[in-house]
């Protein structure tokens, strides 16, 4: 039996009796002692002595766990045991894999709360987006696994009754680099097509947020998984460049930052493998004087504030037109200060703890930078105290609006990967689309307006990879996400990604005899 993660957690003391039905971990009640790499069908510790790093709850600032990080010993192992599954994995037909795909989905249906929470416990949104994200992984993985049995190539008839018809095959072992916003999805999203078309997987996650991916290794081998399929090694850059370097991995995915993934795509380059990366964005959120406020205003608090301000796609800066301006800032400005901010796995909070400590107070620095360039803090912008004692050294601030931002600030320019909205102002329609393509990023963009022609045109002429009209953050699993330029190559979720997981053989079959020049 696939064992509960919390019956490997040890509860403080001082954490109360818990009644059914009620949550089984609570901020700062949480230590984790259980090994979080993955591989030879089990939980496994590093085999040689290395440092530990501490990881922490964002939530309160304590040490959660201590990250193993995997060495050159240990990713050898776990590749070596993905190989050997890939052997068997890429022989069984495309409906034997679904079967036990669909059997992870309703494995993580089942075990949804659970692993909600752990992912709260580690990374600090809040529960009820914690939940979306849990779905989310496995939609996605419904989703490949009926994809799975659909894989096929082309019959081409060719004169004297030759023919040529293509194959698409599987690459091999491929290596999945997580980020640390959306630690379990991420992990799906990175394996469920790269299953579904008869690959393996090493997974590693970021060394900020280590928990919960090795719960979706368990999930896959509880399904019925061949041993090694999906593994999953602890480490930060070291560990990440042995994995690249692998001379048996056929292909990296890979999601995080611009600089990380240029270096990504070097390393990678030196064995000719293909990368998927999905990086970093600056994206504009265009809102024209005919849209209807209300949802503009929704729209611009989902664009900038879900998970604490840390998504790639969100739509920081804020391009409203001249003549809808104030009443748009002093709706958004209203709404924002009502976010609750608290107790993640509280489930009346709306915006939880962000990260880290440093990336915390990246974050407020870049708003006492926007406020040394000019730009107007309209709320928020400071760290956030809880009243809950034990809640004190937690990592929040209160999600900030800046108005009177021009297109030449930091806070315009730079991706802060916080909560904290720019807003701009603009007069026509040409105008704002020059602007908004004034960046080397291009991962999301959107439009609200009541024009119909008016949005398709817009998003037409913008330059990015995942556009939204009068909405924005939806990410279906059915639709292709990446981005344009700076902000990445390749794409995840959708049909399109089965392409970015396989590779096309061409064969030519001769039904006469060779006509030879020779």
């Amino acid at each position: 039996m696939l064992p509960r993660l919390v019956s490997s957690l040890r509860l403080r003391p001082s954490a109360a009796p818990l009644a059914a039905a009620t949550r089984c971990a609570s901020s700062g009640n949480v230590d984790i002692r259980v090994p979080l790499n993955f591989w030879a069908g089990k939980r496994m510790r590093s085999q040689e002595k290395r440092n530990k790093e501490p990881v922490y709850e964002p939530a309160t600032g304590r040490v959660l766990c201590h990250l193993e990080p995997c060495g050159a010993s240990e990713v050898d192992q776990a590749v070596k045991d993905a190989k050997s599954a890939f052997g068997h994995w890429s022989k069984m037909s495309g409906m034997e894999r679904a079967r036990i795909m669909i059997e992870a989905a309703l494995i993580i249906e089942s075990r949804r709360e659970e692993i909600a929470e752990m992912e709260v416990v580690n990374n600090g949104k809040s529960i009820t987006e914690a939940r979306l994200d849990v779905d989310s992984a496995r939609l996605c993985i419904e989703y490949y696994a009926g994809l799975a049995s659909t894989l096929a190539g082309q019959h081409v008839q060719l004169p004297g009754g030759s023919f040529a018809y293509t194959r698409r095959e599987p690459l091999g072992v491929c290596v999945g680099i997580g980020a640390w916003n959306y630690p379990f999805q991420i992990a799906a999203w990175k394996s469920a097509p790269a299953l579904a078309c008869g690959n393996s997987m090493v997974f590693k996650p970021s060394p900020v947020t280590p928990v919960t991916a090795v719960m979706l290794a368990e999930i896959y081998a509880k399904a019925g998984a061949p041993e090694g399929l999906f593994n999953v090694v602890q480490g930060g850059q070291e560990t990440g460049s042995l994995l690249c370097h692998h001379p048996d991995v056929a292909k990296v995915s890979f999601t995080g930052s611009v600089p990380t993934g240029k270096k990504i795509m070097e390393m990678a380059s030196k064995g000719v493998k293909p990368v998927t990366l999905e990086l970093g964005g600056k994206s504009p959120l265009l809102i024209f004087e005919d849209s209807d406020l209300e949802n503009a205003v929704k729209g611009a608090l989902m664009a900038n504030f879900l998970s604490q301000g840390q998504v790639c796609s969100n739509g920081t800066r804020v391009f409203v037109q001249k003549h809808i301006l104030p009443e748009f800032v002093e709706e958004v400005v209203k709404r924002t200060q009502a976010i609750e901010i608290g107790d993640p796995l509280a489930e009346s909070t709306r915006m939880g703890a962000l990260v880290s400590q440093p990336h915390l107070h990246r974050v407020l620095e870049f708003v006492e930078q926007a406020k040394k360039e000019g730009a107007t803090v309209l709320c928020g912008g400071e760290p956030f105290v809880p009243s809950d004692p034990k809640l004190k050294g937690g990592y929040y601030m209160m999600p900030c609006v800046l108005g009177d931002c021009t297109d030449k600030m930091t806070c315009v320019k730079e991706e802060i990967f916080g909560p904290v909205m720019s807003v701009l102002s603009f007069d026509t329609e040409e105008e704002v689309l020059r602007r908004a393509n004034d960046t080397t990023m291009g991962l999301a963009a959107g439009v609200f307006t009541r024009d119909v022609r008016r949005a398709h045109r817009v998003v037409e002429h913008l330059k990015a990879g995942s556009c939204f009209i009068n909405n924005y953050n939806i990410t279906p699993v059915e639709v292709p996400f990446g981005g344009f330029k700076m902000s990445g190559i390749g794409r995840e979720n959708g049909q399109v990604t089965i392409e970015y997981y396989s590779q096309l053989k061409t064969v030519f079959v001769e039904m006469g005899d060779v006509d030879s020049l020779f």
